[in-house]
């Protein structure tokens, strides 16, 4: 459990970088420019590298895997960012799945997202 925190620590620090960009000029950050071209192309973004990272399951190697996987990372923490998501709401939601109140909540309401 303590790893994961680490590993949530590392994503919550990478989103505070990305909210500073909300206002940066889009010449000298690229998170800037993603912010600037606005909400669809950076949730385009998200779509490509989704599908770039299952190519990369599905073909290539754990190192391809990897670098795909951070890439849609950062992209879904821009979104985050553009829509007003915080880090700490995705995992409250995913502490809210684990737990056995969850799968039966989401059993009751005919949902299979439980984890």
């Amino acid at each position: 459990m303590d790893e994961n925190k680490t590993d949530a620590a590392v994503l919550d620090s990478l989103f505070r970088v990305i909210e500073e960009r909300l206002g940066a000029d889009p010449e000298t950050s690229h998170t800037a420019r993603l912010f600037a071209k606005g909400r669809a192309k950076i949730a385009r973004k998200v779509g490509e590298e989704a599908v770039e990272t299952v190519v990369a399951a599905l073909a290539e190697t754990p190192e391809r895997v990897t670098r795909e996987s951070a890439d849609l990372l950062y992209h879904l923490l821009v979104l985050w960012a553009e829509t007003g998501v915080a880090p700490a709401d995705v995992w409250a939601e995913l502490e809210r799945r684990q737990g056995p109140s969850g799968s039966a909540h989401k059993k009751a309401a005919g949902r299979d997202d439980a984890i």
